[in-house]
């Protein structure tokens, strides 16, 4: 069976969007926290594509799998209402979404489904303060929840679950260069997605790259 939802965005035109305006490419990101990841993805799309790609956020709560339901769901609504009313600048150009690997029970789920809807994934092990930390240091060893958050409090003192883009943009770059080498000794070892790893990168990078697909 086919898999359900958008096609992915290299086979889009993204000048084909309908006449109501000009168009620009569109990412639901579904995010399992309701404060610092929604903070971060929108600080990185006014940095990085402001006017050029439409990020929509939402943070609706529940574990892995209902985030990916919820996800599928609210792009299967999106296409319907681009349908109806005769506009493809309503429908989605990519769904992602956002979690810890944490201890939650439907992790394996909700990969499962994803695959099956064309959601794509980024997800952090053990929590997505690894990835800001990486702005800011390697860290190659296991880690713990808490050992992250006090590492992070080392480079940022007051960081309390809210985070302005800006406080690490100077090293989002390292960040990225961190995050692969992570996965790629991951991949090496046959230990993907183990502790530590995030692929919050892929996400950040989509919107990078729509970004500047759409000023081309």
């Amino acid at each position: 069976m086919p898999k359900r939802g958008p096609r992915r965005a290299e086979s889009r035109d993204l000048r084909r969007r309908g006449p109501v305006r000009d168009p620009l490419p569109l990412i639901l990101v579904v995010c399992e926290g309701e404060v610092t990841e929604p903070q971060y993805v929108e600080g990185f799309r006014l940095a990085h594509g402001a006017t050029t790609v439409r990020v929509h956020v939402e943070a609706p709560g529940g574990d892995p799998r209902a985030l990916v339901e919820a996800a599928a769901r609210m792009r299967d609504e999106a296409a319907r209402r681009a349908r109806r009313e005769g506009d493809q600048n309503l429908a989605y150009d990519e769904v992602w979404c956002v979690f810890d690997v944490d201890e939650h029970a439907r992790l394996e789920s909700a990969r499962a489904l994803a695959g099956a809807e064309n959601v794509e994934l980024a997800v952090s092990n053990p929590c997505f303060e690894l990835w800001l930390l990486l702005h800011l240091a390697d860290q190659n060893a296991h880690v713990e929840v808490k050992r992250v958050s006090t590492l992070l409090r080392k480079h940022l003192p007051r960081y309390d679950k809210h985070v302005r883009f800006q406080d690490v943009a100077s090293g989002y770059d390292d960040a990225v260069r961190r995050a692969e080498a992570l996965d790629r000794r991951h991949a090496e070892r046959g230990t993907e997605g183990a502790n530590p790893s995030t692929g919050i990168y892929r996400l950040t990078e989509r919107i990078r790259k729509f970004g500047k697909n759409a000023r081309m």
